[in-house]
């Protein structure tokens, strides 16, 4: 069930503040007017919409990229372990290795900083493994693997970027006013289709559910801006596409 609570949060709080005074005051003062509410539609459901839809794909890349960064690792790590002229402790070595690079770029992921330098690290460890079993890994073994670790470091590339560029901040900042000021806006033209001689309750209903709405959906596309945190219901879950994953 929290889980479920988790689009709601400070900014929630914020807006339901907001539907209650801008109402009270609207009421106190008499503030009536009717305009055409069209413009703050398109100012605030299109950008949000946009926003919504940009983090979504980035979802969907960050799956196929993990998917693909998994299969490569998984693959090396065959290439490694099915080799009849490695020893048993060099392929230990190498599965430690594996799941260390594994490891560093999950790791990576699930943190709010953007300094890759431990994936790195990890990835010229491996390097040196393999540099350094040049009796034992020759040929075409050797060959595959290098061929499948590009693949790997391009999807971990892909998954830095994804994790470091997010959906423009100016978007995300003009779309979060106008829900704050869409109350002020909202409430005098409520209050004249209402009339004055119909409960006030309902267009404390109305703004209330019309900014909880919108606030809702700005959290959920906040969330899925961070797909890996395992913090919203839409999140990635890295370990299905861990290396040893059972």
């Amino acid at each position: 069930m929290s889980r479920y609570l988790s689009i709601i949060n400070y900014r929630t709080l914020i807006t339901l503040a907001l539907s209650l005074i801008v109402p009270l005051v609207a009421y106190q003062f008499k503030v009536v007017y009717n305009i055409d509410l069209t413009l703050m539609s398109i100012a605030i459901i299109f950008p949000l919409v946009f926003t919504i839809r940009g983090a979504f794909r980035r979802r969907e890349k960050a799956l196929e990229h993990l998917s693909l960064f998994r299969a490569g690792l998984k693959t090396i790590d065959n290439l490694i372990q099915f080799s009849p002229k490695i020893s048993d402790a060099d392929k230990l070595e190498g599965q430690e290795k594996i799941n260390a690079l594994n490891n560093a770029l999950y790791n990576h992921l699930t943190t709010k900083d953007e300094d890759p330098t431990a994936f790195d690290i990890e990835y010229e460890n491996f390097l040196s493994y393999i540099r350094a079993k040049n009796e034992t890994i020759t040929g075409g073994t050797r060959e595959k693997i290098f061929r499948f670790l590009k693949d790997v470091l391009d999807s971990a590339d892909n998954l830095i970027a994804i994790h470091s560029h997010r959906t423009p901040i100016s978007l995300k900042a003009y779309c979060l006013i106008f829900i704050y000021i869409f109350p002020v806006i909202y409430t005098p033209t409520i209050i004249n289709k209402i009339g004055f001689d119909n409960p006030s309750w309902l267009t404390f209903f109305i703004v209330i559910l019309s900014e909880f709405i919108l606030i809702s959906l700005y959290n959920i596309q906040d969330q899925m801006e961070h797909p890996f945190d395992d913090d919203g219901l839409d999140d990635i879950k890295l370990k299905i596409f861990s290396v040893n994953r059972n």
